[in-house]
C-alpha cells in the first residue's frame, strides 16, 4: 500500500483535480454530469478511499481482483468499476462486485463474463480495450478488429457492450497524445453510427492523471484518475 495521505493532502489534490477538470468541461460546452471522474485507488488505503468518496468521489476502480474482494465490502456507497487486465479464472470473483467491466480485451474473456454473468442471473456491463497505439506490452483489440469484436461479442448473452476503453502510448508532446484520442473517438463514433444491436457505445473512457483533461476535449465522458488525487504509489 501506497503511504497514506493526510485529509489536507488529499483536499489539495482533488480541488486541483476539480479545476482542471472543470476547465476541460468549458472547452468542450459540458457540464460535470456528462463526464464520469472515477477515482483508480490501487494501493490505496479503504480510509482514504473512502474520505475521497464523502468529498465528492462516486466511481471507484480497481485494476487487481486481489485488491478489489479485500476492498469491496468496506467502501461507503459507491460505484465500483474494474479496470486491470482481468483473466478469465478471475471473473466469478468479480462479477457480482462491480457495475462495469472497463476492460474486456478478447473474445474469450467476453465469452467467460457472458458464461458468469447468466450464471448469476444478471447483465454484466462492459467496453472493450483497444490498443490504439499497437503496443505489444499493452492489452485491448487492435483499431481494425475493433468493429468486428463489437458484433461478435454482441451476440453473446448476459453482457451489454456500452463503450470502448484506451489507454494511449506515452507521448513526448501534447499534439501527439491527441492525435491517439482523436483516432480513438473517431474508432468509437464509428461503432456507434452502426446501430449494432446490444452495443450502445455510449461510454468512451480515456485520460488519465497526466492528460485526462486533453482526453476530454477529444471526446472522453470516462476518466481514470489515480496519481494526480492519491499521489505517487509504491508499487514493491
Amino acid at each position: 500500500m501506497m503511504e497514506k495521505l493526510s485529509a489536507k493532502e488529499f483536499d489539495q489534490n482533488f480541488n486541483a483535480v476539480i479545476s482542471k477538470f472543470n476547465k476541460a468541461l468549458l472547452v468542450t460546452g459540458k457540464v460535470s454530469k456528462d463526464v464520469i471522474l472515477l477515482a483508480a485507488t490501487k494501493t490505496v488505503d479503504i480510509d482514504t478511499i473512502n474520505y475521497a468518496i464523502n468529498k465528492g468521489i462516486n466511481y471507484v476502480a480497481e485494476n487487481r481482483v486481489q485488491e478489489l474482494l479485500a476492498k469491496h465490502d468496506k467502501l461507503l456507497p459507491v460505484h465500483e468499476h474494474f479496470i486491470g487486465h482481468l483473466q478469465t479464472n478471475k471473473v466469478k470473483d468479480v462479477i457480482e462486485r462491480v457495475e462495469l467491466i472497463e476492460s474486456v480485451d478478447s473474445i474469450k474473456l467476453a465469452k467467460e463474463i457472458s458464461k458468469q454473468a447468466l450464471k448469476h442471473g444478471k447483465v454484466m456491463d462492459i467496453l472493450l480495450e483497444v490498443n490504439i497505439g499497437g503496443e505489444d506490452s499493452k492489452w485491448g483489440f487492435k483499431p481494425k478488429d475493433t468493429l468486428d469484436a463489437v458484433k461478435e461479442i454482441a451476440l453473446l448473452d448476459g453482457v451489454r457492450i456500452c463503450g470502448l476503453m484506451t489507454i494511449p502510448p506515452i507521448c513526448q508532446t501534447e499534439d501527439e497524445t491527441r492525435g491517439f484520442f482523436k483516432k480513438m473517438y473517431k474508432l468509437f463514433i464509428d461503432i456507434k453510427d452502426k446501430k449494432i444491436d446490444n452495443s450502445y457505445m455510449n461510454i468512451l473512457s480515456m485520460g488519465m492523471s497526466d492528460d485526462f483533461d486533453i482526453a476530454i476535449e477529444e471526446g472522453a465522458n470516462l476518466v481514470r484518475v489515480g496519481t494526480a488525487l492519491f499521489g505517487k504509489r509504491n508499487y514493491l
